[in-house]
């Protein structure tokens, strides 16, 4: 199952414009929307995802988060799976949004590695929800030594979304 655009690809997207330069990967691409909005403003895309897929114009790289990838990105853009284990949910569908038993154990995964593909001024836009423990998600980017901006919030019927800009220190 691919993880089609929603108000989460949607909200990050708005932010590629202004931070896609050089190098960037996708990471976990889904559908694909983010990394072709990237080749809009540079042609150096990388796709990745657990999943194989064919995009348009990106070069794609069978990955989980970093284990086959080993180059260091001007910009990373991740929309996670962020969402707490849900038993009524069925496997293929929680492959796509489960972030774990809590929601962010997949994102603390992301963030143990994230530095080192980072290049010096490099840049990564991420997205997840309140449903997902907030306070964590900032403790884990602050242990991983990098620090963060959120550059917006946007409320929806039963969550908030936050898109965060994350640096190295």
């Amino acid at each position: 199952m691919i993880y089609e655009a929603s108000d989460d690809s949607f909200l990050l997207k708005k932010y590629i414009k202004k931070y896609a330069k050089g190098k960037v990967l996708d990471v976990g691409t889904g559908s694909g929307v983010l990394a072709k909005e990237a080749l809009k403003y540079t042609k150096d895309v990388i796709a990745s995802d657990v999943q194989d897929l064919k995009l348009k114009g990106v070069k794609f790289i069978k990955s989980d988060l970093f284990e086959n990838i080993k180059s260091k990105f001007d910009l990373i853009i991740f929309n996670p799976p962020y969402l707490p284990k849900d038993e009524r949910e069925d496997l293929e569908s929680a492959l796509v949004t489960t972030g774990g038993r809590k929601g962010y154990e997949v994102i603390e995964g992301f963030l143990k590695d994230l530095k080192k593909h980072l290049k010096e001024n490099g840049k990564c836009l991420i997205v997840f929800s309140s449903l997902t423990d907030k306070n964590k998600v900032d403790s884990l980017i602050e242990e991983d030594e990098l620090r963060f901006k959120c550059l917006e919030k946007k409320k929806l019927f039963f969550e908030e979304l936050y898109v965060y800009l994350i640096l190295k220190r």
